[in-house]
């Protein structure tokens, strides 16, 4: 094979292609480069799945089969995840990145599962290869399994199901896990049987540490079993000595887990309970207090437009129900007609809103909001003493008092935004209906707080005819 400066055309070629995964994944960091970061790292992958069909082996005529298969393989992958990627709406992004995640996954257990095949009838079992083999099964079924159900349940067709003594199952499972993981590296002889119990294990581990898991920490538990995938793909890249494979895994699985604790931290979850799958709040009740909590004063149209046609700042919240409504450009359509009269206008992002990390900064970007106006939770709540309307449309639990005033609330802890630090504030929602984590919204009944009741997309319109003629 030709070489240059002593490295083959398959190495360079993955050399090109890793480069492009980092530079990729710099540019992922800020919204107005994203898409051409994800273009970059999707060429790389080209080129290292390429090179690999091309340079690993020679082609030759009696393995036309493989090739063939190979080539189908591409087709079908190609089209399928096309279609899906050009059909899916804002609001199901989340569903369509569980389940993506889910089969890479999948295909980290199956090729744990050739693998150990391989080593069986070679006879040549080398310990650091099974011990690689055993952990890409364990890790990659956990994450198919676990993402599937949060598939599942992003879609609703799963609920918030926790077994009794929910934990102390998923520790046992664990343990099992690990021992039978031991016994298999250890044994002198290799059965399939025992890898395939121990598929089986990690399959169930993963179906029972996501099933009781809330839709409002669903951000934290996409972005572990995305860090799950990501350290299966570098095993496997360590497997076949693959380099891209192995890069490319390491910069999914460090991300992943590196972005975990991030949202681990808005959420005022720990890591820990994560992996146990003890946290949730799908319906965990009220938040301590019963009863009224106050009354809910209502705002008409007319009135919201006059707060926001005079004010000097406007912060508008985000949240799922402005994905729903399929808002986002009508917001953005708000801001500039707002700018027009000098209102400065801008976007405090939670970093959990939504049902995915960086949801409300997609589905933003998707409207061409300029990226200097979305601002970050800490930056947002600096400047809310300043801010004369916030409008928050569609989130709820983000912006729930209850995590600062109230102990007994499944949330308090959590960091939210600080809405009541503004001078007005006007609450667009369907109803008054409760979040994802099941609990009253206090903002709902605060002195400062105005509900605009209506459809997002309809209300928003209505607020833009009205302030065009203010």
């Amino acid at each position: 094979m030709m070489e240059l400066l002593g490295l083959s055309i398959l190495e360079l070629c993955y050399i090109a292609a890793s480069i492009t995964f980092i530079m990729g994944l710099k540019m992922l960091s800020s919204p107005d480069k994203a898409r051409k970061g994800n273009l970059i790292a999707a060429y790389g992958m080209g080129i290292a799945i390429l090179a690999t069909i091309l340079f690993k082996e020679e082609l030759t005529a009696d393995k036309w089969l493989n090739y063939a298969l190979i080539l189908a393989g591409l087709i079908v992958g190609t089209v399928i995840g096309t279609r899906m990627a050009l059909k899916v709406k804002m609001t199901a992004m989340p569903q369509m990145v569980s389940f993506f995640n889910g089969m890479g996954g999948a295909c980290a257990a199956v090729i744990s599962l050739v693998e150990f095949d391989h080593l069986l009838h070679t006879g040549k079992v080398e310990m650091s290869m099974l011990i690689v083999i055993i952990l890409g099964l364990i890790i990659g079924g956990v994450s198919f399994s676990g993402s599937i159900i949060a598939y599942g349940k992003l879609e609703g067709k799963i609920g918030d199901k926790a077994l009794p003594a929910g934990q102390v199952i998923n520790i046992v499972l664990l343990l099992v896990m690990i021992g039978l993981g031991v016994f298999i590296a250890m044994a002198d002889t290799q059965e399939a049987l025992y890898i395939y119990i121990l598929l089986g294990v990690s399959l169930l581990y993963g179906v029972l540490f996501v099933m009781p898991i809330g839709g409002a920490d669903m951000p934290v538990v996409i972005s572990l079993l995305n860090s799950f995938t990501g350290m299966a793909a570098a095993l496997g890249g360590f497997l076949y000595g693959n380099q891209a494979m192995l890069t490319g895994g390491i910069l999914v699985g460090s991300a992943g887990t590196i972005l975990t604790v991030l949202m681990c931290t808005a959420m005022n979850r720990s890591l820990t309970n994560v992996l146990i799958g003890s946290f949730g709040g799908g319906g965990a009740g009220a938040s301590g207090q019963s009863g009224e909590q106050g009354t809910v004063k209502e705002i008409s149209v007319t009135d919201a437009a006059i707060l926001l046609a005079y004010a000097n700042k406007v912060s508008v919240v985000p949240g799922y129900g402005l994905a729903v409504a399929q808002a986002q450009h009508t917001v953005h359509n708000l801001e500039k007609i707002l700018d027009d009269k000098g209102v400065e206008m801008n976007y405090a992002i939670h970093p959990v809103a939504g049902r995915m990390p960086g949801h409300m900064n997609v589905l933003l970007a998707e409207a061409d909001v300029p990226y200097p106006k979305l601002m970050e939770m800490e930056d947002a709540n600096d400047d809310m003493d300043n801010t004369d309307v916030v409008l928050v449309i569609g989130a709820n639990d983000v912006v729930n008092p209850a995590a600062e005033n109230d102990p007994s609330s499944p949330i308090y802890g959590m960091p939210i935004i600080d809405v009541i630090k503004a001078k007005n504030i006007i609450v667009m929602k369907r109803s008054m209906g409760k979040g994802y984590a099941g609990i009253e919204n206090e903002l709902f009944f605060h002195d400062k707080n105005r509900m605009l009741f209506g459809d997002a997309k309809d209300s928003l319109e209505k607020l833009i005819s009205e302030v065009k003629n203010l």
